[in-house]
Protein backbone atom coordinates (compact mmCIF):
# COMPACT_ATOMS: atom_id res chain seq x y z
CA UNK A 1 0.00 0.00 0.00
CA UNK A 2 1.58 3.19 -0.85
CA UNK A 3 1.35 6.46 1.24
CA UNK A 4 -0.74 8.75 0.15
CA UNK A 5 2.00 11.48 1.41
CA UNK A 6 4.56 10.16 -1.40
CA UNK A 7 1.83 10.35 -4.09
CA UNK A 8 0.94 14.29 -3.12
CA UNK A 9 2.15 16.37 -6.27
CA UNK A 10 2.99 13.25 -8.61
CA UNK A 11 0.37 14.09 -11.02
CA UNK A 12 0.76 17.66 -12.92
CA UNK A 13 -2.65 19.78 -11.97
CA UNK A 14 -3.87 23.12 -13.01
CA UNK A 15 -6.65 25.56 -11.62
CA UNK A 16 -8.60 26.97 -14.18
CA UNK A 17 -11.42 29.88 -14.19
CA UNK A 18 -14.35 29.21 -16.43
CA UNK A 19 -17.54 31.01 -16.62
CA UNK A 20 -16.60 32.86 -12.81
CA UNK A 21 -15.92 29.39 -11.36
CA UNK A 22 -12.81 27.31 -10.84
CA UNK A 23 -12.21 24.31 -11.17
CA UNK A 24 -9.13 21.46 -10.31
CA UNK A 25 -8.05 19.86 -13.34
CA UNK A 26 -5.83 17.33 -14.38
CA UNK A 27 -5.28 15.41 -17.67
CA UNK A 28 -7.95 12.42 -18.26
CA UNK A 29 -10.44 14.72 -15.89
CA UNK A 30 -14.29 14.69 -17.35
CA UNK A 31 -15.76 17.92 -15.96
CA UNK A 32 -19.54 19.14 -16.06
CA UNK A 33 -19.53 23.24 -16.37
CA UNK A 34 -21.84 25.67 -17.44
CA UNK A 35 -22.72 24.96 -20.79
CA UNK A 36 -20.29 26.11 -23.61
CA UNK A 37 -21.78 27.24 -27.05
CA UNK A 38 -19.84 24.92 -29.41
CA UNK A 39 -20.68 21.61 -31.39
CA UNK A 40 -18.97 17.94 -29.86
CA UNK A 41 -15.69 17.29 -30.39
CA UNK A 42 -14.53 20.52 -30.32
CA UNK A 43 -11.07 21.25 -28.93
CA UNK A 44 -11.45 23.91 -26.42
CA UNK A 45 -8.16 25.77 -24.77
CA UNK A 46 -8.71 27.88 -21.12
CA UNK A 47 -7.45 31.04 -21.42
CA UNK A 48 -8.13 31.70 -17.68
CA UNK A 49 -5.26 29.54 -15.88
CA UNK A 50 -4.41 30.65 -11.90
CA UNK A 51 -2.15 27.49 -10.84
CA UNK A 52 -0.08 24.81 -11.75
CA UNK A 53 1.92 22.30 -10.30
CA UNK A 54 4.09 19.47 -11.08
CA UNK A 55 5.57 18.06 -8.34
CA UNK A 56 8.04 20.43 -7.10
CA UNK A 57 7.60 23.24 -9.93
CA UNK A 58 4.81 25.02 -8.84
CA UNK A 59 3.54 28.38 -10.55
CA UNK A 60 1.59 31.11 -9.04
CA UNK A 61 -0.60 33.33 -11.27
CA UNK A 62 -1.36 36.96 -10.34
CA UNK A 63 -3.86 37.17 -12.03
CA UNK A 64 -3.19 34.47 -14.59
CA UNK A 65 -0.60 32.43 -15.99
CA UNK A 66 0.04 33.28 -19.50
CA UNK A 67 2.67 30.30 -20.17
CA UNK A 68 0.33 27.66 -19.42
CA UNK A 69 -2.18 25.81 -21.54
CA UNK A 70 -5.34 23.76 -20.79
CA UNK A 71 -6.57 21.98 -23.69
CA UNK A 72 -10.03 19.85 -23.28
CA UNK A 73 -12.37 18.12 -25.85
CA UNK A 74 -16.43 19.20 -25.78
CA UNK A 75 -17.98 15.86 -24.96
CA UNK A 76 -21.58 16.68 -24.82
CA UNK A 77 -23.98 19.77 -24.22
CA UNK A 78 -26.59 18.64 -21.39
CA UNK A 79 -28.88 19.57 -19.48
CA UNK A 80 -29.03 19.30 -15.47
CA UNK A 81 -31.63 17.95 -12.85
CA UNK A 82 -34.94 19.61 -12.94
CA UNK A 83 -35.33 22.30 -9.45
CA UNK A 84 -38.32 23.52 -8.17
CA UNK A 85 -38.20 27.12 -7.28
CA UNK A 86 -41.71 28.36 -5.29
CA UNK A 87 -42.54 31.18 -3.90
CA UNK A 88 -45.13 31.39 -1.34
CA UNK A 89 -47.28 34.68 1.03
CA UNK A 90 -49.62 33.06 3.31
CA UNK A 91 -51.64 36.11 4.07
CA UNK A 92 -52.08 37.20 0.12
CA UNK A 93 -53.11 33.32 -1.18
CA UNK A 94 -49.64 34.25 -3.26
CA UNK A 95 -48.60 30.95 -5.03
CA UNK A 96 -45.77 30.64 -7.78
CA UNK A 97 -43.77 27.18 -8.64
CA UNK A 98 -41.80 27.51 -11.41
CA UNK A 99 -38.55 24.47 -12.73
CA UNK A 100 -35.68 25.31 -13.37
CA UNK A 101 -32.96 23.18 -15.97
CA UNK A 102 -29.72 24.56 -16.45
CA UNK A 103 -27.66 24.28 -19.23
CA UNK A 104 -24.30 22.14 -18.85
CA UNK A 105 -21.72 20.37 -20.84
CA UNK A 106 -19.46 17.64 -20.15
CA UNK A 107 -15.79 18.17 -20.99
CA UNK A 108 -12.61 15.90 -20.50
CA UNK A 109 -9.53 17.30 -20.58
CA UNK A 110 -6.45 16.24 -22.42
CA UNK A 111 -3.40 17.84 -21.96
CA UNK A 112 -1.88 20.34 -19.67
CA UNK A 113 1.06 22.59 -21.57
CA UNK A 114 3.39 24.06 -19.45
Amino acid sequence: MTDIKENKGQVPYAIVEHSGNQYRVAAGDILIVNRIDAKPETSIDFGQTLYYENGSDIKIGRPILADVKVKATLLDNERGAKILVFKFKKTKNFRRRRGHRQELSRIRIDSISC
